[in-house]
């Protein structure tokens, strides 16, 4: 499988120290340039392990479409690399380019449904404290959102 993913989804497994469950629940883990350049930027605390776990997963897109007009330009690249590399996943958190994407039928995942299919599967026990983690940084989650994924984790 292939998963290409979004800088904020990124940002948010970095936050709770799970970016290497992506591998083991999708196999091949890409991002096109444009999202190395967001996640690696100097004032971002996160920056130093995601452009560790990402130096090796950039992949270049050969259209030069885009959607700037509605997303920000790692979103619109990760959407034509997806397109492009025929993935099997987009992880992304943002609700204007989970939409977006979703109009494409592009198969999309959250930094949420990735830490709830990691529960699952076995590779964390509870994801209730992770969820708190975030909430306690500066990752806006929705409060029905937070219910649903506690809910189905059976955490509530």
């Amino acid at each position: 499988m292939i998963l290409i993913a979004d800088s904020s989804a990124l940002i948010t497994l970095s936050i709770v120290n799970k970016l290497e469950i992506l591998e083991k629940l999708f196999g091949d883990v890409f991002i096109p340039q444009a999202v190395f350049n967001e996640i690696t930027m100097v004032n971002k605390k996160e920056s130093p392990e995601l452009k560790e776990y990402c130096q090796n997963r950039i992949k270049t897109i050969s259209t030069n479409i885009n959607f700037n007009i509605s997303l920000g330009i790692g979103e619109s690249e990760a959407i034509i690399l997806y397109k492009e590399m025929e993935a099997n996943f987009f992880l992304c958190d943002d609700k204007k380019a989970k939409k977006f994407a979703k109009s494409f039928n592009i198969n999309v995942i959250g930094s949420l449904g990735v830490l709830l299919k990691a529960k699952e599967k076995g590779y964390v026990t509870k994801i209730k404290p992770l969820v708190k983690i975030l909430k306690q940084s500066n990752i806006f989650i929705d409060e029905k959102i937070y219910t649903l994924v506690l809910g189905k984790a059976k955490e509530l």
